[in-house]
């Protein structure tokens, strides 16, 4: 990075905070989060600006210009090829600059700021049966200025266009601190026109020879929409030039009207090579999408946790064709999906084929392809793929020979690859077993890309079919354009940018495609051993780090979907999963962050982590920041002091087992805490946020409840044990009272374990890794190995599971867990003997716990809720916000008290009295009882509350709820 103030590291970013003020963010937390993109380079920030106008955004260019150091343009950091990321200033428009400014629906047209995500535009335009166009498969976190600079495709493109094709018009801001109203016929500057026109007269043959040849040719600058019968459309020409030539502010863009119904024709053949035969021909008969897999990206799928029945509605093939059409109405809409099945099945033998408008089986079917850009990095060996090769593009005719000569040359460089894309249009997506942990990692890279780079080139394509050139094809451009046009890309960016302020490197002057590769640098720089076993990942820390590949899913911030709840909350980088694991990376790598296992600015970039797991069941590559997060703690703390609750509420499990020994203690302890001075004393001893209500304990807790029961005769009962949880136990017994009576109900002898038990949750996510190795063991030892384990606490339940193994990965009694422990819905909804509960015929909201959402399922719950006649709203939003001591930690009320305001309190509030609120979790009642008053019901109790309506059940048992 050069400076013409001679203003370098510190001294700079002194200086930009002293004339930026807040709009720059130059610590080394925010600059770590921002290294990367969704591309393999990496590069360092001098600072991260988040401009909240345009005045602000003008300040920042004028203070680089004067610094002497470059900018570069970011939205949502989804770009693939490394274009959205620089050793400069990075902007981030995301989180403030991303207001519709207006939406005309009789002229189909939008005014949007540049930090706009395409999903919210799409739900704007969408009352008014428009949308726009292209619609790549990150759309719920894509930003349209992000999709200008890259010329953005997706799998609409086919019959909606690029973006270039979407956008009307562009307000842009230059280095000099003018702005341009490009558009068609104008750049909006005079003297900028002509030097335009110039420019284009000079290189009319080229322009018009090698530019414009087909769709999805998007490498170098568009300057073919310069000729004159495209009409000297400026700002068709700025899309796709990656923030090298201007700063979007606002875009003019085109919307198109959506068909009223859509049916999915899913089509399955032989194989990839037939599969892209088939797909040109079907875009010509009108197919909205003809989208293109192989079942090697299944395979990825179905190897991951939880996903081995995945594409089970796929038709038979060893390919599939996604092909979207349209009708005036579902029955159109079907018929006409199935004509074009039966076109498809003319052309092809052996063709399978499936015609839906389901919503669900759609939803279930395009998550598969559009999940793929992430399923691709892990084959199904494990093994990781990253992209460089990431989406090339031929004439559609030509595709299928392509490929074939594709597979040939990565046969020949010992590499696997899983293709798909948009295959109606010549574009595929390819993530390689590119092997950067070897010294030769990067040098083997170059000579697959420069080889591919031929290929392309001599099949009439584009190293680029969308994405952009970014770092890694700029370079290949000399393959593929004459040096002619490559001249006039040069000059084309001097008549906007001629000091290259803007993105630098790209295009234009290129950096070398093998310069800053992040997956392969500095992996070595911090020697650990981790506590957790790590399978998947090879026991290796690093590895699990690097199955962060960027795509960002972290940042949706849509209705539905529970990661990343804290991010959700702030809109900052950092605090996705994405941002924490650019952190991590940096910490592993060294230099950047030198401290290590004790950085402060890894443990920041942590903390409003809430562990609540949803990264591990929703991120396409199974990111498992909790896990990440408990072996950070585990090392930066160790024999060191750490943070009071990590003593109170880490320890809760021997705080509460001592409380509740004697019957007469939790009466008083509960009854002082209710006094507000106490209160405040005992929170700022146990240094738990001070808004936040303690909980209070169990007048007889529920193993002395057992004990004390009148015995009941075993028989030849099958026998079940409950696993006495810590939040059952001593918390809210009546949870497990109520549970005892239901499995006594079903036949079942319930046991429970010999001695005291825990599965060591409290200490696993406070990082006290030892301690909750050794409480396992100890549960471990209190077991009957040949029983089924009823877990009642979703969070226990998981420990028990999935933790549990990887914690103790060389005992099997640790591995028998993940068969043995059911939950209580699980053993219900699979009964097969008589069914002694009575129908309750009720509404309800439930809230389900984010670690059984994650790694379990809410399906029994359903069926044994709809077998009880209760009519149940499942809520969709992820954690209620309180995960545990996330939410009695100081620093954290507001990201807890914003997870739950997002859907479970209006719920909530909004439900009747006789609506039951049903929520497994202790901590998800314990926040919809402090937040909304309202108390939350385990389905344990629902379930004997259906006992009482069966007659044949007996009207002499005790209700769980006595407290004795």
């Amino acid at each position: 990075m050069s400076t013409r103030t001679g203003s370098t590291g510190a001294a700079l970013r002194r200086r930009l905070r002293a004339e930026l003020g807040e709009i720059v963010r130059t610590d080394a937390t925010t600059r770590a989060a921002y290294t990367s993109d969704a591309s393999i380079y990496r590069a360092v920030p001098a600072a991260v600006a988040e401009p909240r106008s345009f005045e602000e955004l003008e300040r920042v260019v004028a203070v680089a210009r004067d610094c002497g150091i470059p900018i570069t343009a970011r939205g949502g950091g989804t770009s693939i090829a490394g274009n959205a990321m620089g050793d400069g200033i990075v902007v981030d428009t995301s989180r403030h600059l991303n207001r519709i400014v207006s939406l005309d629906p009789d002229a189909r047209t939008a005014v949007v700021q540049s930090g706009v995500v395409l999903d919210d535009l799409r739900a704007a335009a969408a009352p008014y049966g428009l949308t726009f166009g292209p619609d790549p498969s990150t759309h719920a976190r894509c930003t349209i200025g992000g999709m200008i600079g890259n010329n953005a495709c997706g799998s609409h493109s086919v019959a909606w266009g690029t973006t270039a094709d979407n956008v009307l018009a562009l307000r842009t801001l230059l280095p000099d601190g003018r702005w341009l109203d490009a558009r068609r016929g104008s750049s909006g500057d005079p003297d900028t026109d002509l030097r335009l026109t110039r420019l284009r007269d000079r290189h009319l043959g080229v322009l018009r020879t090698e530019l414009g040849r087909f769709a999805r040719q998007v490498s170098g600058f568009g300057l073919h929409h310069l000729l004159p019968e495209r009409g000297f459309d400026v700002a068709k020409a700025l899309v796709g030039t990656e923030g090298t030539c201007g700063l979007v502010g606002e875009a003019t863009v085109r919307l198109v009207p959506v068909p009223p119904a859509r049916a999915l024709v899913v089509l399955g053949l032989p194989d990839v090579f037939a599969a892209a035969e088939l797909a040109p021909f079907l875009a010509a008969e009108g197919a909205l999408t003809v989208e293109g897999m192989a079942d090697d990206l299944l395979a990825a799928l179905r190897s991951r946790p939880g996903r081995a029945d995945a594409g089970g509605a796929l038709p038979e093939g060893g390919a599939w064709l996604y092909c979207e059409v349209g009708g005036d109405s579902p029955g159109a809409a079907l018929a006409a999906g199935h004509a074009l099945a039966r076109t498809a099945a003319g052309r092809c033998s052996g063709l399978t084929r499936l015609v839906t408008d389901d919503p669900a089986q759609v939803r279930d079917l395009w998550w598969i392809r559009e999940a793929g850009a992430g399923i691709v990095t892990r084959g199904a060996d494990g093994g990781s793929a990253w992209p460089g090769w990431e989406d090339s593009a031929v004439p559609p005719d030509r595709l299928a020979g392509y490929l074939r000569d594709l597979y040939d040359l990565m046969a020949e460089h010992g590499l696997r690859g899983v293709p798909f894309g948009h295959f109606g249009e010549g574009c595929v997506h390819l993530r390689l077993s590119f092997d950067f942990t070897k010294e030769s990692g990067a040098a083997a890279y170059r000579r697959f890309i420069e080889a591919a780079a031929q290929l392309v080139t001599a099949h009439g394509g584009s190293v680029s079919g969308e994405h952009g050139d970014g770092r890694a094809r700029s370079e290949l451009l000399e393959v593929m354009y004459s040096p002619e046009l490559r001249t006039a890309f040069g000059a084309f960016k001097s008549v906007f940018d001629p000091d290259s302020t803007l993105n630098p490197g790209i295009v234009v002057d290129p950096r070398p495609l093998d310069d800053d590769i992040r997956p392969g640098s500095g992996r070595a720089s911090l020697p650990l051993t981790p506590v957790h076993a790590l399978a998947r990942d090879g026991g290796s820390f690093a590895s699990a780090v690097n199955r962060c590949v960027g795509v960002g899913a972290c940042r949706s911030l849509g209705e539905t979907g529970a990661m990343c709840p804290s991010f959700r909350a702030t809109h900052d980088e950092v605090h996705s999963t994405r941002g924490r694991a650019r952190v991590l990376g940096e910490m592993l790598r060294g230099g950047h962050i030198e401290d290590g296992w004790r950085s402060t600015e890894v443990r920041d970039a942590l903390d409003l982590c809430l562990s609540c797991k949803a990264c591990a069941g929703e991120c396409p590559v199974n990111v498992d920041m909790a896990t990440y997060k408990s072996e950070f703690l585990h090392h930066h703390y160790a024999g060191r002091l750490r943070p009071r609750t990590h003593y109170s509420i880490g320890w809760l499990p021997v705080w509460s087992r001592l409380v509740t020994a004697v019957p007469a203690v939790p009466r008083l302890v509960n009854a002082l805490l209710a006094r507000p001075w106490i209160s405040a004393l005992a929170k700022r001893a146990a240094g738990t946020e001070p808004r936040r209500d303690l909980i209070t304990f169990a007048g007889r807790n529920f193993p002395r409840w057992f004990r004390r029961r009148a015995p009941r005769p075993s028989g030849d009962r099958p026998s079940v044990m409950l696993w006495p949880d810590t939040f059952t136990s001593y918390h809210s017994p009546e949870v497990g009272r109520a549970a005892v009576e239901v499995l006594e109900a079903l036949g079942y002898d319930v046991r429970l374990p010999d001695g005291p038990v825990c599965c060591g949750l409290t200490w696993h996510s406070t990082g006290q890794l030892t301690r909750a190795r050794a409480v396992l063991r100890r549960s471990l030892d209190a077991l009957d190995d040949n029983l089924p384990i009823v877990g009642l606490e979703p969070s226990c339940t998981v420990m028990l599971r999935d933790e549990a193994h990887e914690l103790l990965p060389d005992d099997p009694r640790a591995a028998r867990l993940k068969t043995q422990v059911v939950t209580l819905a699980e053993l219900v909804a699979r009964h097969e003997g008589p069914w002694p509960f009575g129908r309750i015929d009720t509404d309800a909201i439930s809230q389900v716990h984010c670690h059984q959402e994650a790694k379990g399922s809410y399906d029994p719950d359903r069926e044994v809720l709809e077998r009880l006649g209760v009519r149940t709203r499942v809520l969709t939003a992820g954690c209620c916000g309180l995960a545990g001591n996330f939410g009695f930690e100081p620093g954290h009320w507001e990201v807890s008290q914003s997870c739950a305001e997002r859907q479970l309190y209006p719920a909530v509030e909004a439900a009747g009295q006789d609506t039951l609120v049903l929520a497994d979790g202790f901590s998800c009642r314990t926040q919809i009882a402090q937040g909304t008053r309202r108390d939350g019901t385990h389905l344990a109790e629902v379930l004997h509350r259906a006992l009482s309506h069966d007659e044949t059940h007996s009207a002499t048992t005790n209700s769980p709820g006595e407290t004795g």
